[in-house]
């Protein structure tokens, strides 16, 4: 009988148990460990944030749908993984400090296989007074989202009675990834605010550490559209000036005052910029795991890179980012000093930006983290399941794994820019591959047949119809597995 580990019940852990489960023969078990209760559909916080959507549209309780799948459930964080056993216990486990009953209290959880899909830590802390708990907001939480919210009907209330109000959202500090969120957030802010009738008393900035708009972490699109070439720069730039939204680039946030955010540009210019209300997002890092030998001896900088996140499948050797390609990619998401233990989602460690790093003079880098949310997420864990069911079933480890590398995979996006059935919008992006490929694919490294841009109404009737689907998904009802990741 294998025992089959997930650390994390996001949208690659979520997704890796459900297969793994419906996969698997009838006496191997799944375990999840996850320090939260219950489960986030991240991509509708966006609609929380500006009052669209209830908070419990977007999440739902694990612990009724494990059980009903079968799948055990470990209400904990992972603190430590020992990835040989022990001199008296040679099986592997991880070390699970419960968070739900005995909170505190520690067990060990022992595993054949591991996947480790325990996504971001959230650093508020890498930009003083950045976050909820200080002077800004955000909508990285359900819970966050709806504190953004109340804190933005405060503001139009401010409007309503004759007060100018000045908002800004991007993101707080130069190395954020999902810029996405922030691009849809500012303009769902954007939209509420045309509804209720005050947007001519607002200023609308977003703040970006992005080189041009419509980079977003993947070094920016190219689209054929009647016969011309339009980078998404251009179509986004274009979409934010009809929109009347200032935007401020190249930009690393070193401070959130209580009414002001302080940054540096690359340029080596220093501002301060007043605000009534700022949403900005935070830098991610790994949780902090800990792996432990069989010796007791801590191998975490073999097991995980310096960012927390874990190593896999991929080419992490240190050089210029003109000599990176497309090769270096993970593709099986595996450990090189495990076979049985797997990263998948924001928990693999990419081996570069995907767009070009830049610094300001003061050394600071500018350069958004390479996006591995949503769809990648959902392969990938899915993709994970496969291999570990694959060696399962033939008793062989070092069976070949499957691939879904980023550089060989498409991905869609549709980014909300204002929610309405009738009046709402969204602008819906493919491309292909994630991680450009030059040496396939020339200069744009994308397959121009499938990478493209378009905006309208029926792009916001199709992510509201996305938000069903995948809740559906999440919730493992009836021929769940037949809805792609």
């Amino acid at each position: 009988m294998a025992e089959v580990v997930v650390l994390g019940a996001g949208v690659a852990g979520h997704t890796a148990a459900l297969h793994l489960k419906r996969m698997l023969p009838k006496g191997d078990t799944v375990t999840v460990v996850s320090p939260k209760s219950d489960w986030n559909w991240i991509p509708s916080n966006i609609w929380v944030g500006v009052g669209k959507m209830a908070p419990e549209k977007v999440v739902f309780p694990l612990a009724p749908i494990y059980r009903r799948k079968g799948i055990n459930f470990v209400q904990g964080k992972a603190v430590s993984v020992y990835v040989e056993g022990r001199a008296e216990d040679q099986r592997p486990f991880v070390e699970v400090e419960l968070t739900q009953g005995a909170v505190g209290s520690k067990v060990n959880v022992h595993y054949d296989f591991l996947v480790n899909a325990t996504g971001p830590q959230l650093r508020f802390d890498a930009t003083e007074g950045l976050g909820p708990e200080a002077n800004s907001q955000s909508v990285c939480t359900a819970s966050h989202a709806t504190q953004a919210s109340a804190a933005l009907d405060s503001a139009i209330a401010l409007m309503e009675s004759g007060k100018k109000q000045t908002f800004v959202i991007g993101m707080g500090h130069g190395t954020c990834t999902c810029e996405g969120a922030a691009f849809e957030y500012v303009f769902n802010v954007e939209h509420v605010l045309r509804e209720r009738g005050v947007r001519e008393m607002a200023r609308v900035v977003y703040l970006t550490n992005e080189h041009e708009v419509g980079d977003f972490g993947v070094g920016g699109m190219s689209f054929e559209k009647d016969g011309l070439t339009v980078t998404s720069e251009q179509w986004m730039t274009r979409l934010f000036a009809e929109r009347g939204i200032e935007v401020i680039a190249q930009a690393h946030v070193t401070s959130v005052e209580p009414t002001a955010v302080n940054y540096d540009l690359i340029d080596g210019t220093s501002s301060s910029l007043d605000f009534d209300f700022a949403m900005l997002l935070p830098p991610f890092k790994g949780v902090g795991l800990t792996a432990i030998d069989r010796e007791g001896n801590d191998v975490s900088e073999t097991v995980f890179a310096p960012s927390g996140f874990m190593k896999v499948d991929a080419n992490y050797e240190s050089k210029p980012f003109e000599d990176w390609s497309a090769d270096d990619w993970p593709s099986t998401y595996e450990s090189p000093s495990y076979p049985n233990v797997f990263a998948a989602g924001i928990a693999f460690a990419p081996p570069h930006a995907i767009s070009r790093p830049y610094k300001t003079p003061k050394g600071d880098l500018v350069a958004p983290s390479p996006p591995r949310t949503g769809m990648p997420s959902g392969v990938q864990g899915k993709t994970v399941a496969e291999t570990i069911n694959d060696r399962i079933r033939h008793g062989d480890l070092g069976r070949a794994a499957k691939r879904a590398s980023m550089a060989e995979m498409g991905a869609a996006c549709i980014a909300s820019v204002g929610a309405g059935i009738r009046n709402g919008a969204a602008a819906t992006i493919t491309m292909s591959p994630i991680v450009p490929d030059t040496k396939r694919y020339g200069s744009s490294g994308r397959i121009a047949s499938q990478t493209f841009g378009e905006i309208g109404l029926a792009g916001h009737w199709m992510k509201r119809l996305l938000h069903t689907l995948f809740i559906y998904k999440a919730k493992a009802r009836p021929g769940w597995w037949l809805i792609p990741e």
